[in-house]
């Protein structure tokens, strides 16, 4: 079966590809537009970095800690003071 070359097919396919490589750079156009408006409008609001809050989140961590550990030893030096009085 000898295969014959179709302009009408090669022109459609030619067309096809443009319009995808169109619909992919305006894809990529919409997105950065997005990216920026939003980056503009994240800018303007009070919202903290996820760096920030990482950092923030960590210090709590190590408060909590020794909070923990300043009560235990609260407790031991009352229950001591408790026994030495008795």
């Amino acid at each position: 079966m000898p295969q014959t070359r179709n302009p009408i097919f090669d022109n459609v396919a030619r067309l096809m590809t443009d319009a995808a490589g169109i619909a992919n750079g305006a894809r990529r156009e919409v997105e950065t537009l997005v990216k920026t408006q939003m980056e503009r409008l994240m800018s303007t609001m009070d919202i903290v970095s996820r760096e920030e809050f990482e950092a923030v989140r960590d210090m709590a961590i190590l408060a909590r800690d020794e909070n923990e550990k300043l009560l235990a030893r609260i407790s031991a030096l009352e229950s001591k003071l408790g026994a030495d009085k008795a």
